[in-house]
């Protein structure tokens, strides 16, 4: 039958040419979405910048590292370490680094560093000179030589002159004297060295601080830092904890690194970005790929359907000869292997060359770094053509299994009607994806409403919905082609009855051929209809919670300074509540996982007043430097003593006096004791009854004048905020919809081809009844667009109700929420759609002549 299957591939090329071409892009999409993850994860990382011309470069261990009886578990630290100052007299010739918060006021975001530490990029005066007094700066932008400005540290502004301008480095600096930059801040972050670094390790271990002084309990035996198992959080802090802070000087590491060649890289200030956007791209591409691969099957199996669906009396007239079930169903596979071989193989060889401007587009959107260089590994390639055969191959088994039950009797047939629209496999396929995917809304909606949030969650009920509506859509052709029908029916001419009366007739070919317009209009609703409703309840989240009538947030990264906290405090009429972020470490798993859990320090005296916090259990009154509140996710009980380590390290214990609602803004909240060197993120303003607001307006503009900060109202500061979220969240949503739609509308062209010629004979038909050429090409066109609504028709049924499952979890959050569908790009989709459908239909029929119907 392989022989067969070829010479039937050889004759009826037109109806598989859309099919190769499907299975060619699938294949192509699927290599260059892997070259993609290939290149994430296989490209090197830049180079060093910030130590680039250092060959050796000394840092405190940033890593802290929990012994438990289960054994070790480690976290990067939040807070940074400095290096004790002796370690600096026992390397000779090196350089001090402090890299502290630095800003020109209103000059763009930059850092603080000693005069000295420009050598290591290495940063040059390009004008002026070094800085020698303790009032003066170099800059490498935002200034020029002579001009007195004002520098914004974390303790406050103060005014500088400039005498310098430096060559730009991996980030905008202001650089001081060695003894002011020790001044503003006294942690050591590193020593960058010239000597070998076998000469510096031996140096370092001449000093009593670099020799770890590790300390393990007995085996079972409970110590102050080892609770005895079965405590809620075990563990016992080693080496790399920080040292105990004396007179509010930052922690000192009591392990220190020394990093040579790329391993400088991991200072970079850059590095969290890099790998920010290289954990974006490869997201990205995951998640494209596995819906190339959902369409893939999708379109596959739907067009090897209607080709079967097409060749009823060919299968007949072979069963009349003598051909088996059997080997019907061999010849199929066998036709479905031949073009799955060939595609995937060309698309399997192209694809790769994809890989660059794929790295571009996310690039140009801030989804990809730059620098990615794109692999050269042939295992994406291999993948795409297996994926490619075994998608063809598991594609064609149900269209093999009817080809194969076709009798030898219908070869006799001339109904042009179709005798059953649905067999049993169908209903129960459709019928079984419809309700896995309504049942996993509904579990999603009552036992993980946050959940259905994330796009992991939310899209894999969208493929079932979306093939759902696909199996199941020749039982709405009729209602719909019916219902579209009534406005027709007003028309004058027979293309009013004629038009429906085709795509009732042929329910099969009407819903293969609107399968594509429902896959394509439905990912874009529901994917862009989604990501608005989830955006604007995490928006909801954080602003329906304030009480607060004005917010003062940093222009910058850096926070905001002392000296205006201070400040905003004495604004009359006003009550002012900061809020830092920091981080604390919990050991869990039975004491095997250390995890980084995000809090805030607050003042709990007017925390309330900017915030309306949801408390189920416990006050937050109670909350002290010795206590702490809170969320769910923490899964404690009020009361409960719990080890925890702060953001440098150093550990303690809090009792937990409050337990937080689910809708909480914060995770945990704790005192600003345990904020360390971090500063406050914002701050709230609640004006007190009888304060005038435009005088209190006035003053918050004069107060954070100067400081790099700005005041808004709270409906100010409502609006950035969803306009962040959706801004952040469409991007990535949109660069993965432009790489699927192109998918989907060759799919679309393709099956609307395949069925050009099974209406040749009928608008042939029309000629000869006197039909001119003109009404049958707007026959066509109202018969492609009657197609294309239907498609739309069903694939708003899909939107709706996987809309409905996210509002039903969306509402547990935040209470009810506006099911909000951006129009703008779907009715570019569908009108995409409508363009495409037509030009497919109108450009064979232009050729067909008036002859007669011939079956």
């Amino acid at each position: 039958m392989l022989r067969i299957a070829w010479s039937t591939l050889r004759v009826r090329w037109s109806s598989f040419a859309g099919t190769f071409v499907a299975l060619a892009f699938g294949a192509a999409l699927m290599a260059a979405l892997g070259q993609v993850l290939a290149s994430g994860i296989s490209s090197p990382d830049r180079a060093p910048q910030r130590y680039a011309a250092a060959p050796v470069v000394v840092v405190p261990d940033e890593r802290l590292t929990v012994r438990s009886p289960f054994g070790e578990s480690g976290a990067p630290l939040a807070e940074p370490r400095g290096l004790d100052p002796e370690l600096a007299g026992r390397v000779p010739g090196s350089v001090v680094d402090r890299i502290f918060a630095a800003q020109l006021a209103g000059g763009p975001p930059a850092v603080g560093r000693p005069w000295p530490a420009a050598r290591t990029a290495p940063q040059r005066l390009s004008s002026g000179r070094a800085p020698a007094a303790d009032d003066e700066i170099v800059v490498t932008a935002g200034a020029q030589v002579g001009r007195r400005v004002q520098v914004v540290t974390a303790a406050g502004t103060r005014p500088y002159r400039v005498v310098g301008i430096a060559s730009a480095g991996p980030q905008p600096t202001v650089f001081f004297t060695d003894g002011r930059a020790a001044l503003l801040s006294p942690r050591i972050d590193a020593l960058a060295v010239w000597r070998p670094a076998a000469e510096v390790r031996a140096a370092l271990s001449q000093s009593p601080t670099a020799q770890p002084t590790r300390t393990q309990a007995t085996p079972g035996q409970a110590t102050p830092d080892q609770p005895t198992p079965g405590q809620a959080t075990p563990g016992q802090a080693i080496a790399s904890g920080a040292a105990s802070r004396k007179g509010g000087m930052p922690a000192i590491s009591t392990e220190v690194k020394v990093l040579t060649g790329q391993e400088r890289a991991l200072l970079d200030p850059s590095r969290k970005s890099d790998e920010q956007a290289r954990n974006n791209a490869n997201t990205i591409a995951g998640i494209a790929a596995g819906f190339a691969g959902f369409i893939a099957v999708f379109v596959v199996s739907s067009t090897f359907a209607f080709a079967v669906g097409q060749r009823q009396r060919e299968f007949a007239l072979l069963r009349t000869v003598g051909a088996t079930t059997g080997q019907v169903r061999r010849m199929v596979h066998g036709e479905a292997l031949l073009v799955a071989i060939a595609a995937s193989a060309l698309g399997a060889l192209t694809g790769p060359l994809a890989t660059r401007p794929i790295l571009d587009l996310l690039s140009s959107l801030g989804m990809a770094p730059a620098w990615l260089v794109p692999s050269t590994s042939a295992v994406p390639s291999y993948v795409a053509f297996g994926t490619g055969v075994l998608v063809a191959v598991l594609g064609v088994v149900v269209a093999a299994w009817r080809a194969g039950r076709v009798r030898p009797a219908e070869a006799l047939r001339q109904a042009a009607v179709e005798a059953r629209a649905m067999t049993p496999g169908r209903w129960i396929a459709g019928g079984g994806l419809l309700a896995t995917a309504v049942i996993s809304m509904a579990v999603n909606a009552v036992s993980d409403p946050s959940g259905a949030t994330n796009n992991k969650t939310f899209m894999p009920i969208v493929m079932l919905l979306i093939a759902a509506a696909g199996l199941l859509a020749p039982v709405f052709v009729r209602p719909v082609a019916n219902l579209l029908a009534t406005p027709l029916g007003r028309l004058r001419g027979a293309g009013a009855l004629v038009v429906p009366a085709g795509a009732v007739a042929s329910t099969r070919r009407t819903a293969a051929t609107a399968a594509p317009v429902l896959m394509t209009v439905a990912l874009a609703a529901t994917l862009l209809g989604a990501a608005a409703m989830t955006d604007a309840t995490k928006a909801a989240m954080r602003i329906d919670p304030v009480r607060a009538d004005y917010l003062v947030l940093p222009s910058g990264t850096a926070g905001l300074d002392r000296q205006l906290t201070e400040r905003l405090r004495a604004v009359p009429g006003a009550d002012v509540t900061t809020v830092t972020r920091t981080s604390l470490y919990t050991l869990e798993g039975e004491g095997t996982q250390l995890i980084q859990r995000p809090a805030e320090a607050v003042n709990p005296a007017t925390l309330t007043t900017a915030l309306s916090v949801p408390v189920t259990a416990g006050s937050l009154a109670e909350l002290r430097d010795d206590t702490i509140a809170v969320s769910p996710t923490w899964e404690m009980s009020l009361g409960q003593r719990v080890r925890l380590w702060r953001a440098d390290g150093s550990q303690l214990s809090l009792t937990v006096v409050a337990l937080l609602g689910a809708d909480s803004t914060a995770d945990a909240y704790v005192t600003p004791a345990h904020a360390l060197s971090a500063l406050p993120s914002l701050a709230y303003v609640r004006l007190r009854p009888g304060a005038s607001a435009a005088k209190a307006e006035k003053a918050l503009e004069r107060t954070v004048e100067g400081h790099n900060a700005r005041s808004m109202t709270k409906a100010a500061w409502a609006g950035t905020v969803t306009g962040r979220a959706a801004s952040a969240s469409r991007l990535g949503l949109l660069a993965v919809l432009g790489i699927m739609l192109s998918y989907t509308v060759i799919a679309q062209v393709n099956t609307l081809l395949m069925a050009a010629p099974d209406r040749a004979g009928e608008h042939g038909a029309l000629r000869l009844l006197g039909a001119t050429k003109a009404q049958v090409l707007r026959y066509v066109v109202a018969e492609a667009l009657l197609v294309v609504a239907v498609g739309v028709l069903l694939a708003a049924l899909a939107t709706a109700l996987g809309l409905l499952g996210l509002y039903a979890a969306l509402l547990q959050l935040t209470g009810p929420v506006a099911i909000d569908v951006p129009w703008q790009p779907v009715v570019g989709v569908i009108a995409l759609c409508s363009v495409l459908a037509v030009l497919a239909a109108v450009l064979p029929a232009s050729r067909v002549r008036a002859v007669a119907i011939t079956r």
